[in-house]
């Protein structure tokens, strides 16, 4: 029973870890550059992430480090609640690498404009005037 529970406990415990450090930082930022229109806290919340998922994917790859529970807590947890744009860029990373690059220009292109198009569907549902 316990070896079912215990990747989402790793996952749970990492994603806790990476919420609260990305909630630490960007308000950090935050504070520093409350006239900005930018939001460069969770502009480098993003870049951040993706430099630190890069370094453990190159860890992965060249030295086989890390075990698939230490993959689970750190890549899975840690990065996910850091950010998931990390998970992201690792991703369209891999496919460009595989030179699958209608795949990853699809998976760009749809990330982001067809989520902001559901971001916009979202929010046109529930804050229209009846």
């Amino acid at each position: 029973m316990f070896e079912a529970i215990q990747p989402i406990i790793l996952v749970a415990l990492g994603g806790a870890v990476g919420s609260v450090c990305r909630y630490k930082l960007s308000s950090f930022v935050l504070h520093q550059t409350i006239n900005w229109r930018f939001p460069l806290g969770t502009f480098l919340v993003n870049v951040i992430g993706c430099l630190i998922i890069g370094v453990l994917a190159g860890l992965i790859l060249k030295f086989e480090m890390f075990s698939s529970q230490s993959r689970l807590l750190l890549i899975t947890g840690v990065m996910g609640g850091f950010t998931t744009f990390s998970a992201f860029g690792l991703e369209t990373f891999y496919l460009i690498r595989e030179k699958e690059f209608l795949v990853a220009g699809s998976y760009v292109f749809g990330s982001v404009v067809i989520g902001l198009v559901a971001l916009w569907i979202g929010f046109a549902l529930v804050s229209s005037r009846s």
